[in-house]
């Protein structure tokens, strides 16, 4: 995949090549809509349906969830969810326009500043009109977006207990026309090293490891796949002296082999106190965390429990406690590398 770089206005000549192997709507199937039909909303030639712009659902989320650590009634976090989940569809839509990329580019930049806009309107060779047009638009800052994300991941968790704990009554709220957009999240995924890096540049800007602290926590909630490591990563920041660490490349080392000590010491207490067979449980463990993924399938985790009939009326809770047990285990070690 790649851009096609042209300064003719193929439009047209587009639209008519299309015409010829179908009828006047192909168009409409085909073609993507327009930038500004994205942004404002357009009506769906094909079905009729009416389809909000960007702009409307960025406003509407603002509004209705201007702290969204203060969602807590069921009916909310359900609004929440389907509203931010219409956001990610139409961000990921988004991010094919080059006036989309400009937009965030500005939102980074301080508008009042003269000098810098100016800037920015020459290196995007933008008019007097297209930068009016960036002004009207508002976008979450990445703090907002990244409390949004950890909301949207809390109550994704929240559900899956929910829906775990196999509740006898009727649900009073009704998540069946509810999706969790995880792909969209994921393809939005910061990396640990990425994580590592943003330690070592607020490392060398100050020494202040609270405000550090609450950064790395604001990061790793909105992280589908790291969020498990906050307290690891918390705990390395506060046990460690980052201002002796010279480059980025020291602090990656130094978190991985902090993150592997402290894998091994939880393993040996997980397996103590579960009362577990140490070379079955460790195996079933290793193959779990080089997989990363913890699976219930085959007799390899109940080899790692101790002596116990399955038809023990105790069997099978004990069996999904360890179960859950190593699924934290797995999703806070993942990643990290070295051998068990």
């Amino acid at each position: 995949f790649g851009n096609i770089v042209t300064f003719r206005d193929l439009e047209q000549d587009t639209v008519d090549a299309i015409s010829l192997f179908g009828d006047k709507n192909t168009k409409n199937v085909v073609l993507e809509k327009s930038y500004t039909e994205q942004l404002q909303g357009f009506t769906d030639a094909v079905t009729g349906e009416e389809r909000r712009g960007f702009a409307e659902i960025v406003a509407e989320l603002c509004t209705r969830f201007p702290d969204p650590d203060a969602i807590e009634k069921e009916a909310d976090k359900k609004a929440f969810v389907k509203l931010f989940g219409e956001y990610l569809k139409a961000e990921n839509i988004l991010q094919n326009y080059d006036e989309f990329a400009q937009l965030k580019a500005f939102a980074k930049i301080d508008a009042t500043d003269e000098a810098a806009v100016e800037a920015f309107k020459a290196e995007h060779f933008l008019t007097d009109e297209d930068l009016a047009a960036l002004r009207e638009i508002e976008l979450p800052d990445e703090r907002k977006l990244q409390d949004y994300r950890s909301t949207y991941n809390d109550i994704r968790e929240w559900k899956r207990v929910q829906d775990a704990a196999k509740r006898i009554e009727k649900p009073k709220v009704d998540w069946d026309d509810v999706v969790f957009e995880v792909e969209l999240l994921k393809s939005q995924e910061f990396t640990l090293d990425y994580i590592l890096e943003l330690v070592f540049e607020h490392s060398r800007r100050s020494s202040d490891k609270q405000g550090l602290v609450e950064e790395v926590r604001r990061t790793l909630r909105a992280s589908l796949g790291n969020r498990a490591k906050e307290g690891l990563m918390v705990d390395f920041i506060n046990r460690t002296d980052l201002q002796a660490l010279k480059d980025k490349d020291e602090v990656m080392d130094a978190f991985y082999t902090y993150a592997r000590e402290r894998r091994d010491e939880e393993v040996e207490t997980l397996i103590e106190e579960e009362q577990l067979n140490t070379a079955a449980a460790k195996r079933f463990i290793r193959a779990s965390l080089k997989r990363e993924l913890v699976s219930e399938n085959g007799t390899d985790l109940s080899e790692a429990l101790p002596k116990m009939s399955p038809l023990h009326p105790a069997y099978v809770t004990k069996k999904q406690s360890v179960f859950q047990k190593i699924v934290a285990f797995v999703e806070k070690f993942k990643g990290i590398g070295g051998e068990l």
